[in-house]
């Protein structure tokens, strides 16, 4: 079976490009009409589960999802609580591994990052604010790229074309 190709470029690369440039931007508008304070976060996170089928962007979502939520309690918890320094970041980092091992959670990597951004990126609020926004802000780019994969299923061009 011959691939369309439209001059050098795949058809399906092209799809692919589109529905992720669509839904980007859509998770953008989404965190500005709600005046989130950094609204990259949603456009990234959208960014990534776009890369993924239907399938794998469930699995991914839940676990950036949980991840981000543990990960903003922590650092909310411990901005809150604790003088931000190299040891207390690196035993808040310990921590969040060991709460997901002793969880089962396969989200350490989200956990860890959404952590990171809280302890070591310098805000001009409350760190359980900055806390909300970034799992908010993470949030709204999850729901963004998980409808736009369930209503513009990857392929469907191709299929649409047979």
């Amino acid at each position: 079976m011959r691939k369309w190709v439209f001059g050098r470029i795949n058809l399906r690369a092209l799809e692919h490009s589109a529905r992720t440039a669509v839904a980007a931007m859509a998770s953008l508008l989404a965190t500005r009409l709600f005046r989130l304070p950094e609204a990259y976060w949603a456009p990234i996170t959208t960014l990534i589960v776009m890369q993924s089928t239907l399938g794998a962007a469930l699995t991914v979502s839940a676990q950036r999802f949980a991840g981000t939520a543990l990960g903003a309690a922590v650092g909310a918890l411990v901005a809150t609580f604790l003088p931000t320094n190299v040891l207390v970041f690196g035993a808040a980092v310990f921590v969040v591994g060991i709460a997901c091992a002793l969880l089962r959670f396969e989200l350490y990597r989200f956990a860890s990052i959404t952590l990171a951004i809280i302890l070591l990126i310098q805000h001009n609020q409350p760190a359980t604010v900055t806390a909300v926004h970034r799992f908010v802000e993470v949030s709204v780019g999850i729901v963004v790229a998980l409808a736009l994969t369930a209503l513009w299923p990857e392929g469907q061009t191709r299929a649409a074309k047979r």
